[in-house]
């Protein structure tokens, strides 16, 4: 499977800079309430739950699995992102309902399964550490 060369950058604000940032570090950083101590994604300025804006971003394992999954064939962009490729849904082992959408990278897509444990790795375009996820040593369901 080849990866995209080249991505569409997401717009970094105060509050995603550290989650964007983050893999310049090899951490992948999730937003946490200090209140309620739940984590919570995207990040913004208050906990969804219990409102606080006692919140900051707080480097996790890295560790999660695949809720769910699509195969996209279709070239939208061109050959920015060669096809087919594995857009995910990943739910992090900490806190499984904190959910990203994300690219699963390193594996054929017709090895992708609901299941399958999964860890962060970070390309790095520009000033953007993009988070994307491969299968673990293994790779086993859960």
């Amino acid at each position: 499977m080849t990866r995209p060369t080249s991505r569409l950058l997401p717009e970094v604000t105060a509050d995603s800079a550290a989650f964007w940032s983050g893999g310049a570090d090899g951490e992948l950083r999730i937003h946490r309430c200090r209140n309620c101590r739940r984590l919570f994604h995207p990040p913004v300025g208050a906990c969804f739950r219990c409102r606080s804006r006692d919140v900051a971003p707080e480097a996790v394992s890295g560790r999660a699995v695949v809720a769910s999954f699509t195969v996209n064939h279709h070239p939208w962009f061109g050959p920015m992102y060669p096809t087919p490729y594995v857009i995910g849904l990943v739910e992090l082992v900490e806190e499984p309902d904190v959910r990203l959408t994300t690219q699963i990278v390193d594996c054929e897509p017709e090895a992708v399964s609901i299941g399958m444990a999964v860890e962060v790795v970070f390309e790095q375009h520009e000033d953007v550490w993009i988070p994307v996820f491969r299968p673990t040593e293994g790779g086993a369901p859960r």
